[in-house]
């Protein structure tokens, strides 16, 4: 027990030691989930000015980064892939239903070319839409070459989060 709390200790303590305002946020591989919760984090992002590198897969609700952070504040890798889909909710049965109203909430969060690059698509469905290369760089931008190694940098990746945690939220 008393081990386990060093710990605990030990990370926050690390954790402090980074201030937002000078720390990274770079994304992986994020499969989305609770579109509050993305919201929320990205928010708190754009106050703190914490930069944010997309880096590889960003899906879901992970893409409300590049509507919530300003222009300057976000931008993306040759490895960013962008993955845009309707906002869905889990039913009583186990299966999932479209939310509408999330859907055209998370819509009128993107930036303008985005939206119409969705919208020359069919718009947001239950097939996911994957927005990477050259289309991506001519809407996001490009990383420059120095946030490759930078040193106060946390690495995002939802593909480590048990499928159980991601069942039990409400609407993505």
């Amino acid at each position: 027990m008393c081990h386990t709390r060093l710990l605990l200790v030990g990370f926050a303590a690390a954790v402090m030691s980074v201030s937002p305002a000078n720390a990274t946020i770079r994304i992986t591989g994020d499969r989305g989930g609770l579109i509050t919760a993305y919201a929320e984090r990205f928010e708190m992002a754009r106050a703190s000015g914490e930069p944010v590198i997309i880096d590889g897969a960003c899906l879901s609700a992970c893409t409300l980064a590049i509507g919530i952070l300003p222009h300057g504040q976000v931008c993306t890798t040759p490895n960013a892939v962008l993955g845009f889909h309707a906002a869905w909710r889990p039913t009583a049965s186990g299966g999932r239903v479209t939310s509408p109203v999330a859907t055209q909430a998370m819509y009128e969060v993107y930036p303008s070319n985005v939206r119409k690059w969705i919208a020359r698509r069919g718009g947001l469905s239950e097939r996911i839409m994957l927005l990477k290369g050259r289309e991506l760089t001519a809407m996001v931008p490009a990383c420059g070459p120095t946030v490759r190694g930078h040193p106060a940098t946390r690495t995002v990746r939802r593909d480590l989060v048990p499928r159980a945690t991601l069942a039990a939220q409400q609407v993505r």
